[in-house]
């Protein structure tokens, strides 16, 4: 761990202190977190004399930055027109319900984070969600529970890592 934050400390001096810079710094640490930690938050604001309270509006203000980590799974659902026309809101209620989270948000077990988009770009598929890199269309709410639960179980049936003494992983 202090490994990576020393590494992101070296891509922080990479910026020379000039005005307008903490967009480039929320998005070093963003990429090389995957979201903002809060102590990339107070070491931007050590670095560049910003209080973390304005540090956090900005990061709250943009809808680009993270504040919680993705889930393994990311749904992303389409809120374009076509998908709008086809049910995309039922789609999208149904798949909140499922997992107990909000557009936004990601399940207590890291597993999934749902957000919008405008558009997939598969229209005649509608209503369409896509599921990291895989699409799903033509959906239904109960076809939207049956995917998910197969992703779940997927992940149940998976073989756990364990630590064994000496620290190897174990079978």
């Amino acid at each position: 761990m202090a490994e990576r934050q020393e590494n992101f400390g070296y891509r922080l001096w990479r910026y020379d202190g000039a005005p307008g810079e903490l967009i480039p710094l929320l998005q070093s640490a963003q990429d090389h977190f995957g979201y903002i930690p809060r102590r990339a938050i107070s070491y931007i604001s050590s670095v560049t004399g910003i209080p973390e309270s304005e540090v956090f509006g900005v990061i709250t203000f943009y809808s680009q930055f993270r504040l919680q980590p993705m889930g393994k799974y990311v749904i992303r659902a389409c809120a374009g027109t076509a998908c709008h026309v086809s049910s995309a809101k039922v789609i999208r209620e149904t798949i909140e319900d499922e997992l107990g989270i909000e557009i936004g948000g990601t399940t207590e077990d890291g597993l999934f984070t749902l957000n919008t988009v405008a558009c997939i770009g598969c229209c005649s598929l509608s209503p369409v969600i896509m599921v990291n890199e895989d699409t799903y269309g033509q959906l239904t709410p109960a076809l939207v529970r049956k995917l998910l639960r197969r992703y779940r179980r997927r992940e149940e049936q998976a073989p756990k890592e364990t630590t064994v003494a000496g620290g190897g992983a174990g079978p």
